[in-house]
């Protein structure tokens, strides 16, 4: 290629959002006054031949560094009467520095661009030169631009290829400036190549898309006159039999006319109904309102079964499924009482509710709280329904589905309500405190609505969209940590805790319910083994210790299978009655040997500075020891250590507990002067569980105090309380759920706030006849009441 140039001055023409490139002719509107001024300064500089100017495109108000050398061909009148130029582009100009001219246009020094390539052309250029006209034509030929196929083909020059793909509409401003500044001819019919190419691709993918779309609707319409036609012949089959008319949409309006469903109820029926009758068979709109109508039909709008107002019949077949519980029975006691009462004034419905109830049972595991739902339903006369809440976090399973989601459902308590067949049923929500969160919503905050008595009356569900009547439900919520349910939630239901078992309470629940059904799972008569009475209290004693009985039933029914597979095998004779003292031979050592069961020396409290305290699990209270330590004052560093996995309260009250001995040592006569320099370690054995909470505070300042008089902990005294800074002993809760504990361990004396009195009324009264409690308010007592007198010292005479 040729690399001579020509240095030109010229006015600059500015084209906004428009690209001239070389070979194009175009008409430009004078009346803009940057275009006339460029003209006017043109026609001024020159003295022979056309005027020229600087075509320059202006992008966003930033000029390109290369313009178009244009000559103005004529100046005259457009279509349209304004004034106007036509400018022809002759060549590119790389754009330099400006200068003066005469005129308002602003002038600029240009160097042009030499295009020229040679010849002759290498074969490569050639091709491409073939491919760029062939795509030209296919395109021309898509838009009837017969006409112009025949100039495309006269094109020789690869420059003016190039740039004769300025015409083409589909470029941007953005892709005809690139083609404006390479300068490289053979590098820009590259760039016209490639775009020409994806443009027809383009446009083969939208026509085949029309195509498709133009297929399918023709298949519609025909589907749809066939099936209008097949209509037709069949009504007239049916008039020539002389059977009537019998449209599914007319089924349904039957249906709903028929049915006995309440006044609201029926009208938004009847909508759907003739919603139905207008759309056509092949409407997904169809199937979504037949769907909706079945469940609406199918749902007891009206059913309701008889309550049982035997009140003391109730009593009976509740004490006879479950021992114990007394609070749980007395409140569904009261609730039948009630509501006989109202019945007989004929005050049923009050203010468009009815007299439902809300419980929440609230306890450990094992404690029969999902298997007393069932109860209460027998006690009372009504149906029973269990919905497992355990798992669930898509708010949509309470309140259900949008009827626009394909595979929409109605919620959990309707599905409850349809599947119980009556408006009344006892509905169990199981373990509401497993309910959780996530993107899906909420389930806990929908359960508002539905478990609150002055709302749920008006309940309405996603899918239905009509108001349900719950308030007519009892609603029994069953949960392990009363925590875990949002506040709100909790707020809505009438609590009743079940702390768990008495001993003796366990002995009665395995005669009566857990012996007899393991004894038929097992193949065994109740005559071919006979559990004696102590047998089942050392079961419960000492090979269990759990709130519940589900430990208790398992070693039931693994000392049967024990008992059936010796007796398979020939080596125990049937019948048999097994004693306490049998146990052992069938399935091993007790696990749980009570505290006051082991010898004296064997006892953790044996030595001074181990505590007893009682706390509060998941599974019910338990027995926690606390253990106190003083490092060696030339080996160990001062300060307090805690260990156990404890949480930010207790380590608070390990602070507390040291404080209050610091500052009233001299008082209680401890030796405080081995905790200035000594370092002090709490540990709280089990640490592997995660424990928190202000009730240790006592068993701390306990063993603290132990440890440093040297006097032991006594064995049988366990304890709970917060202690304040003064030494006061503040109350705490799950009191009824640590006596229990201590029970079960043997301990025979606890120690308790004075503010926590009241609490000893839910505790039951075998439990306190074993126990000595001990009310106090300051930890001086606790003191004088858990550790052992001081042995008397013997001093030899020098």
């Amino acid at each position: 290629m040729a690399s001579t140039s020509v240095t030109l001055t010229l006015p600059v023409l500015p084209l906004d959002d428009e690209v001239v490139l070389p070979g194009m002719v175009v008409p430009l509107d004078l009346s803009d006054a940057e275009v006339r001024g460029a003209v006017e300064a043109a026609q001024a500089a020159v003295r022979s031949g056309k005027p020229r100017v600087l075509l320059v495109p202006r992008v966003d108000g930033k000029y390109a560094g290369t313009g178009v050398l244009g000559t103005v061909e004529q100046v005259g009148r457009l279509s349209d009467g304004d004034p106007g130029a036509l400018i022809r582009g002759v060549g590119r100009v790389r754009i330099g520095a400006g200068t003066t001219g005469p005129g308002a246009a602003l002038w600029v020094e240009g160097e042009s661009v030499d295009e020229r390539l040679a010849d002759p052309l290498p074969g490569s250029v050639t091709e491409l030169v073939k491919e760029y006209k062939a795509l030209a034509t296919s395109w021309l030929k898509k838009r009837g631009a017969w006409q112009v196929v025949d100039r495309v083909q006269q094109i020789e020059g690869v420059s003016a290829l190039a740039d004769n793909s300025g015409y083409s509409p589909f470029l941007t401003v953005a892709q005809k400036v690139e083609l404006l500044e390479t300068a490289d001819p053979v590098a820009r019919l590259k760039l016209a190549v490639s775009w020409l190419r994806d443009h027809l691709a383009e446009q083969d993918v939208a026509e085949s898309i029309a195509k498709d779309v133009q297929d399918g609707v023709e298949k519609q319409q025909r589907e749809f006159l066939l099936r209008r036609q097949l209509e037709a012949v069949r009504k007239e089959l049916r008039e020539l039999n002389g059977e009537k008319d019998g449209e599914e949409s007319d089924d349904y309006r039957t249906r709903v006319e028929g049915a006995d469903l309440p006044e609201k109820v029926r009208e938004a029926a009847l909508k759907e109904v003739d919603k139905l009758e207008r759309s056509s068979d092949q409407s997904p709109e169809g199937s979504w309102i037949r769907t909706w109508l079945d469940t609406v039909l199918e749902l007891p709008w009206n059913e309701r079964t008889e309550d049982e107002y035997d009140i003391r019949g109730a009593r009976a077949v509740l004490d006879a499924e479950h021992a114990g519980l007394s609070d749980v029975k007395d409140r569904i006691t009261e609730y039948l009482a009630v509501r006989k009462r109202r019945s007989e004034r004929g005050m049923g419905v009050i203010g468009g509710r009815r007299g439902g109830a809300v419980l929440a049972l609230v306890g450990p595991p094992g404690v029969g709280k999902t298997s007393l739902g069932e109860s209460v339903a027998h006690a009372m006369g009504r149906k029973f329904v269990r919905v497992a809440l355990g798992g669930v976090r898509d708010e949509a399973e309470i309140r259900g589905h949008r009827r626009t989601y394909v595979g929409a459902l109605p919620g959990r308590i309707v599905r409850a309500i349809k599947e119980a067949g009556s408006m009344n049923p006892v509905v169990l929500l199981d373990e509401i405190d497993k309910v959780g969160s996530d993107f899906r919503g909420d389930p806990a905050a929908a359960l508002l609505e539905v478990l609150d008595p002055a709302q749920n009356h008006t309940f309405r569900d996603h899918y239905l969209e009509v108001e349900l009547d719950l308030s007519d439900v009892v609603f029994l919520a069953t949960a392990n940590v009363l925590e875990a349910i949002p506040e709100a939630l909790a707020d809505r239901m009438e609590l009743v805790r079940l702390d768990g078992y008495t001993e003796d309470e366990k002995v009665v629940i395995a005669r009566d319910h857990l012996l007899p059904r393991q004894l038929e799972r097992a193949g065994l008569g109740t005559e071919e083994v006979v559990l004696e009475e102590d047998a089942l209290r050392r079961l419960a004693g000492e090979y269990t210790r759990e709130a519940g009985v589900r430990t208790l039933e398992r070693s039931i029914a693994r000392l049967l299978r024990k008992v059936a597979s010796q007796h398979e095998l020939g080596e125990r004779e049937l019948p048999l009655r097994i004693g306490a003292d049998d146990l052992r031979g069938l399935i091993g050592r007790p696990h749980h040997v009570p505290e006051s069961a082991q010898d004296p020396a064997e006892r953790r409290t044996a030595v001074p500075g181990v505590a007893t305290g009682l706390a509060v699990t998941g599974a019910g209270g338990d027995v926690l020891f606390v253990e106190a330590s003083l490092a060696d004052p030339e080996t160990g560093a001062a300060g307090l250590t805690l260990t156990g996995q404890l949480g930010d309260v207790m380590k608070e009250s390990a602070q507390i507990a040291l404080s209050f001995l610091r500052s009233h040592g001299a008082e209680l006569e401890l030796p405080v002067a081995d905790l200035k320099d000594r370092g002090v370690h709490i540990h709280f054995p089990a640490g592997a569980v995660p424990k928190d909470g202000p009730s240790a505070g006592i068993t701390m300042t306990t063993a603290l105090a132990s440890l440093l008089s040297g006097r032991q902990v006594r064995t049988d005294v366990a304890m709970t309380g917060e202690v304040s800074l003064t030494g006061r002993v503040l109350p705490i809760g799950g009191v009824k759920q640590k006596l229990l504990a201590a029970h079960r361990a043997g301990l025979t004396t606890v120690i308790i706030p004075k503010r926590n009195e009241a609490d000893l009324d839910d505790v039951p009264s075998e439990v306190l006849q074993g126990l000595e409690v001990h009310p106090v308010t300051d930890v001086r007592q606790v003191l004088e009441l858990a550790l052992s007198q001081a042995e008397a010292v013997v001093t030899a005479a020098a």
